[in-house]
């Protein structure tokens, strides 16, 4: 005997009523549509009609008043939602830009000089999705970038002046980040 209630995907059933938003451009039927940015509306009579409209709203509407006031401009500082994600900012923006720094931002750890350009310093950022990598600080004329965490070292086979961190079984591992070479050793 199945558990599942075949009625749920019946187009014909008459409990899953259609419902849809009007395009205010045209009149046709928005539809959701999925693009490089995710998910998003937009007219089904494209291309005659060119409008969208993100699905989801990041606004940096306010979620909290917190007690505390802004270090710059005595204003209550506010939890917003974002672009990427929640954080802490001022009440009083737009005329004031502060932004409360993240907690892992604050045990700044020394990273090794950049490789290619030997004038910049590797420093950790974070991608759109959350993810860890080390660039260069002098990007954009810089673009050396590591997915690993860089160690100060020289690789003992290519003589290549940086190694990155490997986890393998548990043991850290230095490695070599150049494609050719990627020698390891402990």
């Amino acid at each position: 005997m199945s558990k599942i209630d075949h009625s749920l995907f019946n187009a014909d059933s008459h409990a899953l009523e259609k419902e849809y938003e009007v395009c205010p451009e045209c009149g046709s039927e928005l539809r959701i549509k999925h693009g490089k940015n995710g998910a998003f509306l937009g007219c089904a009579n494209y291309p005659a009609c060119s409008y969208l409209r993100p699905l989801h709203h990041h606004d940096g509407h306010v979620i909290k008043t917190l007690d505390s006031l802004c270090p710059e401009c005595q204003h209550p500082l506010v939890i917003r939602n974002g672009r990427y994600g929640m954080f802490i900012g001022c009440s009083g923006f737009p005329s004031c830009h502060y932004i409360a720094p993240d907690r892992e931002e604050e045990n700044i750890e020394v990273l090794p000089s950049c490789p290619k350009c030997q004038k910049g310093h590797l420093v950790k950022r974070q991608n759109k999705f959350g993810k860890h990598f080390y660039s260069c600080d002098k990007y954009p004329s810089c673009k050396y970038s590591v997915n690993d965490k860089p160690v100060d070292g020289t690789c003992s086979q290519c003589g290549f002046g940086l190694l990155v961190e490997k986890k393998r079984a548990g043991k850290i591992v230095l490695q070599c980040p150049q494609k050719t070479c990627q020698h390891k050793q402990e």
